[in-house]
This record gives C-alpha cells, sequence and structure tokens, in this order.
C-alpha cells in the first residue's frame, strides 16, 4: 500500500474521530443546557417530601404541621400573659374573641350553646386561616429541593398551602359535618337525632294516630323519605365544603404563579393583597357553615 493511501486514510479516520467529539459535545451541551432548566407549576396533588415507613409526608402536611405548631405556641404565650386586668394583646385578643361570639349567637340564638360550639368552631376557623395565609409568605414557596421527572429537573417546595390539597380540605369537611352530628346526639339524644334521618317514629304513628288523624297515612310516609333526603344532604355537605375551599385557595394559587411568570417583581403584589382577603372570606365561610351545621344539629325537630 502506497504512502498516499495510507495518508489519505488516516487523514479521513482522523476527521471522523473528530466530528464523533463534536457531536458527542454538542449532545453533553444540549443534555447540560436542558438539565438546567428547571421548571415548577401548581399541581391538584400534593408534592410528597419524604416517607416515614409506609407513611408519606407531603408539604401541605408539613404546612398544616408548622401552622399548629404555630397555634400550639401561640396559645401557650397567651395562657401565660393573662392578667386579670386585660392591656395590649390581651385586650386586643379578647375584643376580637368578644366580637366573634357575637356573631355566633346572631346564629345561635343562645350564649350558652354559643359558648359549647365556639371553641370547636373558632379553632377551624384559625387554623384554615393560618394556612391560607402562610402560602402567601414571600420566599417560603422557593424553600425546597429539585428532582429530576422524565429528564427534567422539577422544583419540590418544602410548604405549601394545606387547603390548597383536597385532602385537607375533605378532612376539615368530615370533622365539621361528622362532629355536628356527634354535638347533635350529646343535646337532643340519639333517638331523635337518629329520626331526622330515618324517621321510623312517623311511621310508627300511622297505625298509633289514624283514626284521630287520617292525613297522617299521606304526611308521615312523606317524612320518612325527607329524613332519607337528609342522609344525601350530609354528605352533599362534605363535598360543598371541601371543594369550595380547594378551589378558591387552588385558583390563588395558580393566579399567583401565572402573575409571577408574566413579570416577578411588581405585578403579583396587589394580587397578593386580594388573595390575603380570599383568604380570610373562605376561613369565614367554612365557620359559618359550621357553626350553622352544629347549630341545627342541636335543635330537636320541631312538631
Amino acid at each position: 500500500m502506497s504512502e498516499e493511501v495510507i495518508h489519505e486514510e488516516t487523514t479521513a479516520n482522523n476527521e471522523h474521530a473528530e466530528q464523533e467529539t463534536i457531536t458527542a459535545e454538542a449532545g453533553e451541551y444540549a443534555a447540560e443546557e436542558t438539565h438546567a432548566e428547571i421548571s415548577h407549576e401548581p399541581t391538584l396533588y400534593a408534592e410528597p417530601i419524604f416517607n416515614i415507613g409506609s407513611f408519606q409526608v407531603t408539604n401541605s402536611l408539613i404546612n398544616s404541621w408548622a401552622v399548629v405548631l404555630i397555634l400550639v405556641v401561640l396559645a401557650l404565650v397567651i395562657r401565660k400573659s393573662i392578667k386579670k386586668i386585660p392591656r395590649g394583646m390581651q385586650n386586643a385578643f379578647e375584643i376580637i374573641l368578644e366580637g366573634a361570639m357575637n356573631l355566633a349567637d346572631s346564629v345561635t340564638g343562645n350564649r350558652k350553646k354559643t359558648v359549647k360550639i365556639f371553641p370547636f368552631v373558632f379553632a377551624v376557623f384559625v387554623f384554615i386561616l393560618l394556612n391560607n395565609w402562610l402560602g402567601l409568605i414571600p420566599g417560603i414557596g422557593s424553600i425546597g429541593f429539585i428532582e429530576t421527572h422524565g429528564g427534567h429537573d422539577v422544583f419540590v417546595p418544602w410548604f405549601r398551602g394545606a387547603t390548597a390539597d383536597l385532602n385537607t380540605t375533605l378532612a376539615l369537611a368530615l370533622f365539621a359535618v361528622i362532629g355536628s352530628n356527634f354535638f347533635g346526639i350529646l343535646m337532643v339524644g340519639v333517638w331523635r337525632h337518629f329520626n331526622k334521618f330515618i324517621n321510623l317514629g312517623a311511621l310508627v304513628q300511622i297505625p298509633m294516630k289514624i283514626r284521630k288523624e287520617p292525613t297522617l297515612i299521606f304526611v308521615n310516609p312523606i317524612k320518612f323519605f325527607v329524613g332519607i333526603i337528609e342522609i344525601i344532604g350530609e354528605v352533599a355537605k362534605v363535598a360543598s365544603l371541601s371543594f369550595r375551599l380547594f378551589g378558591n385557595i387552588f385558583a390563588g394559587e395558580v393566579l399567583l404563579s401565572s402573575m409571577a411568570v408574566l413579570f416577578a417583581f411588581v405585578l403579583p403584589i396587589p394580587f397578593i393583597f386580594l388573595e390575603i382577603i380570599v383568604g380570610i372570606i373562605q376561613a369565614l365561610i367554612f365557620a359559618m357553615l359550621m357553626l350553622v351545621y352544629f347549630s341545627i344539629a342541636s335543635t330537636a325537630e320541631e312538631h
């Protein structure tokens, strides 16, 4: 083989090797560029952070724990600083509580009933309010870590407003509805409360009073079926409470994320104040509906 042929083959091999090196470097650069792009979008589900055994801890659950910790610490501080003659923060808290109890009286119509219901309702109100607001604090949503999903880097925050998670709002709704039924049992008795839903008493009255009141044969079966509708109403309460709160808070998250993408500095500020107001309104609506449910459950059926 001549020297010219050997030289041409060597040159061709070198050019091929250089081309492969350039292609590999371009691929690595493209991969690094793709890897550098980090995305974060609000999701309908809460992102998992870590596991405790088989128990999965999400960012919304961590947010709930943080709110509970804040409430416990705040309660202990207020308890230690209570004085017979209120001043400063104690005076402010007493004004807020008195106004809230007067508002509750307008629903229950009875201060004794208000005193029994108010601690549960007010605790839920404060819990929801702090969860609504904690997700709005600038910077708290930027604390987290980066995970790779499907070849893309995704930012996962450590904290997320718990009320933007349907699991949290569903748990609160179940607590409100089931709690109101237990409260009704305690206030009016098991039999009376049971008859609100499955009105066996109305059916029992038909053979006993049909001679004196023949209309019972038409009226009392209607009462019985109305009680069954009340059971459906209890399920509807759970759906209404949970989806209303979740939908409004999650929509706020999406709105703020959209505004931040358009312009990150000044544009989101008015919307943050709007979400602060929405947080108060949604917490108040949930608490007032819970107060109504407790009040109705504690009232015996009128005949």
